[in-house]
């Protein structure tokens, strides 16, 4: 049903917890399963530096919480801002068709951290 890197996510799950003054937040929810997720950022020399999460949901939900933080973790703004939700779900080598909505949650934290960002300079 998951993959072995799913099931990796889901028990040792990387970026946990939320950092003390972020540059930027975003949360993003899940009608359909009633998941939610909370990303915070912090940006230097436009890249995130570092990048947490606290997610209300089930094992595919932090798996993908997991994984996109990992995928942005270093990476230039513009670059975290080109993740789709699509990406999230092949680099957790897929999910099962009722979880593929688990995969938005993490792409969709992180644009709204960045566009949080972005309004808070202003931009």
């Amino acid at each position: 049903m998951y993959t072995d890197i799913v099931i990796d996510h889901f028990q040792n799950p990387r970026n946990v917890g939320e950092i003390t003054d972020p540059d930027g937040v975003g949360e993003a929810g899940n009608p359909v399963c009633g998941d939610m997720i909370k990303i915070t950022i912090k940006v230097e020399d436009g890249r995130l530096a570092d990048v947490k999460f606290k997610t209300f949901g089930c094992g595919a939900a932090v798996a993908s919480g997991s994984i996109g933080t990992e995928m942005v973790k270093g990476r230039s703004v513009e670059e975290a801002m080109a993740l789709t939700n699509s990406r999230v779900a092949e680099e957790l080598g897929g999910l099962p068709p009722e979880k593929l909505h688990c995969s938005n949650l993490a792409a969709d934290g992180i644009h709204g951290a960045i566009q949080d960002y972005f309004s808070r300079q202003g931009k």
